[in-house]
C-alpha cells in the first residue's frame, strides 16, 4: 500500500490534467479488465506515457517497469512512491522477476514498454524486448497490447487498447513478434 501511495494520490489529477491539455482519445479503454491479474504492453513515445495511462484509461493501479536511474536523487522517492518496478537495463536483471510475479500473484496489473526506451527514432516501433512475453508466461497470465499515436499536443494523442490474449507458445522468440505485431496494427488503426 505504502509503495503506491503517491500513484494513488497523484493519478487521478495528474489524469485531469492531461485531459484538460491535451484531450486524448482512448479507445477500448474497457478491454482493460476492472480486477485480476494482466499485463499491458505497447509503444513508448514521451516521458508522460506513464501519466496518461494511469491517469485516463484505468482507476486500477498500474506498476510500471521502468529504468533504475528514475530512483536516483533527486526524484526517486516519488518514482519509489509510486510504485514503480525499478530494471537494470544494463544487465540481466533477476531483481524485476519476483517484483513482477508478487504484483501479479496478487491480481495486479503491470505495465511494460517492450521497446525498453522511448522510440527516438523513425521507425514504427522499435524490436521488442522479451520481458513481456516472459512474465505472461511465468505467471500464466493473459497480455493487453496497447499503442499510443500521435504527439503530445491538444487534440493529436491516442491510445488504442487491443484484446487481451495468452501466449499460445512457450517460444518467446515467436511470441514476442506475434505481440510486437498486435501492438503495430493498433499504430496503424489509430493513425
Amino acid at each position: 500500500m505504502l509503495d503506491t501511495l503517491l500513484y494513488r494520490i497523484c493519478a487521478p489529477i495528474v489524469g485531469v490534467y492531461i485531459k484538460l491539455v491535451y484531450k486524448p482519445q482512448i479507445i477500448n479503454k474497457e478491454n482493460i479488465p476492472k480486477s485480476g491479474k494482466i499485463i499491458i504492453a505497447g509503444t513508448h513515445t514521451n516521458m508522460q506515457d506513464c501519466c496518461l495511462l494511469a491517469g485516463c484509461c484505468t482507476r486500477r493501479d498500474i506498476r510500471f517497469v521502468a529504468k533504475k536511474e528514475l530512483l536516483n536523487p533527486p526524484l526517486g522517492f516519488l518514482f519509489r512512491m509510486s510504485g514503480i518496478i525499478p530494471v537494470d537495463r544494463k544487465i540481466h536483471d533477476a531483481t524485476v522477476m519476483p517484483a513482477v510475479n508478487k504484483v501479479l500473484s496478487e491480481g495486479g496489473l503491470v505495465g511494460i514498454f517492450p521497446e525498453g526506451t522511448i522510440n527516438r527514432t523513425d521507425d514504427i516501433i522499435m524490436p521488442f524486448k522479451k520481458g513481456a512475453i516472459k512474465m505472461a508466461l511465468e505467471n500464466n497470465c493473459e497480455i493487453l497490447p496497447f499503442a499510443i499515436n500521435g504527439k503530445y499536443k491538444r487534440g493529436k494523442l491516442k491510445v488504442k487498447f487491443g484484446t487481451k490474449y495468452f501466449p499460445e507458445t512457450t517460444d518467446v522468440e515467436k511470441e514476442t513478434k506475434i505481440l510486437e505485431q498486435k501492438v503495430i496494427e493498433l499504430l496503424k488503426e489509430c493513425e
